[in-house]
């Protein structure tokens, strides 16, 4: 954690990944990111992966260094509440309906420079999670073999939503600062998914040439990159993405004879035209495989370091966390013994390393409820006793 952001309050309203990454990002970063959920939790609360008593590892470590505040959102003095808080901190991060009690322009009555960062599906608020968001704009055609869609498991487009909506919340912060003016940002999670992939080229390349590009396994599009077998067994994948790698890749593996031999039968030359390289990738796999499989994983890599190609055995992740670069010595992971979960494990801080400054240990996340008390007193000014009556009477929550 660094303290970048001291000064900035958040509300967040959400749940499952895009939103509550908002939230996450900001607090990493020194905001007081002020998390409002259903007394109990709401419905990420119990989210798998979870430990035996159903606690969430999901939830814990998507809601590090926030507060936690318990309302019961059902009744009317709660939704109340949580408007009152939402326009006296002035910053809200959801991915609640767009119509609904949140609604900005309902929140910006009493609060004219309001910031809603809102988490939606489609544009017309059409609900759309991570998964449907991929099938439409065309990735699991692209990968595996064959005729059917192949997912993956990694909620990629929620990610890239909290990231960006973290970078759009900043940015309206700045311009309040600057005009004192709010204002509502939108993000769906289509046109993140979509607006990306147009980013990356996908989009002129199908209006250029008429078509999808075809699956390619585990090859790299556009340039020389594959996984390969050693004699050992280890499956590893190569790429020589420059042409620096690519005479690296050359020498690695002495083959610089077999690939002029293409060259010559082919009537082309492979250097300085990764492209050239890729549409002959079949040909340049086969001397490859050749190359690498009398090898050991040991050897190869040996080689391949000597020559600056990058490369990367597959790994399971259990297999990842014994790598010392990745997990053991990486001091983006620090101890934390204080986990709602009560499992003690290292947990990931800010993901961005600041020569200049101290990097804080990743904090825990909070109970539910945990902050309720101090939240409305401190945001609110709501008195002991009124506190103590809404406890009472079940519009707030504190943790057990």
């Amino acid at each position: 954690m660094y303290q970048l952001l001291n000064g900035l309050s958040l509300v967040e309203v959400s749940s499952f990944v895009a939103s509550p990454t908002i939230g996450l990002y900001c607090a990493q970063f020194g905001a007081d990111v002020i998390r409002v959920d259903q007394i109990g939790g709401g419905q990420d609360f119990r989210r798998w992966p979870v430990n035996e008593r159903g606690d969430s590892f999901s939830w814990e470590n998507l809601n590090r260094a926030k507060r936690s505040v318990a309302l019961d959102l059902t009744k009317p003095e709660g939704r109340e509440l949580l408007v009152r808080l939402c326009q006296q901190v002035g910053t809200l991060a959801t991915n609640l309906p767009a119509k609904g009690f949140l609604a900005h322009d309902k929140l910006a009555q009493g609060r004219p420079d309001m910031i809603s960062v809102r988490v939606m599906g489609w544009p017309d608020g059409a609900i759309a999670l991570d998964y449907t968001a991929n099938a439409v704009v065309g990735y699991p055609a692209l990968t595996g073999h064959g005729d059917e869609p192949v997912n993956h498991s990694l909620p990629a487009w929620d990610f890239i939503t909290g990231a960006y909506g973290a970078f759009a919340l900043l940015a309206a912060v700045q311009r309040r600062t600057a005009t004192g003016l709010g204002g509502e940002v939108r993000l769906p999670l289509t046109d993140i998914a979509i607006g990306t992939v147009a980013n990356l080229g996908r989009v002129a390349e199908v209006l250029y040439s008429g078509h999808d590009r075809p699956r390619l396994g585990n090859a790299v599009y556009g340039t020389v990159g594959r996984d390969f077998v050693t004699a050992d067994g280890v499956r590893v994948m190569i790429v020589a993405i420059n042409e620096r790698q690519w005479q690296g890749l050359l020498r690695a593996l002495d083959i610089g004879a077999a690939i002029a031999g293409i060259e010559t039968r082919e009537s082309v030359c492979f250097a300085e035209n990764d492209g050239m390289r890729y549409a002959h990738r079949d040909a340049i796999f086969a001397v490859m495989e050749a190359a690498i499989a009398p090898l050991s994983h040991a050897e190869l890599a040996e080689r391949l370091d000597a020559q600056g190609v990058t490369h990367g055995p597959y790994k399971t992740l259990p297999q990842a966390m014994e790598d010392d670069r990745l997990f053991t010595a990486n001091p983006m992971f620090a101890q934390c013994d204080s986990n709602p979960s009560g499992f003690a494990y290292p947990a990931a801080g800010a993901f961005a390393t600041i020569p200049q400054m101290e990097r804080a240990p990743a904090a825990p996340a909070p109970l539910n409820g945990q902050h309720t008390e101090q939240v409305l007193a401190e945001k609110l000014g709501l008195s002991s006793g009124e506190i103590a009556r809404l406890i009472d009477t079940g519009i707030a929550g504190v943790a057990q």
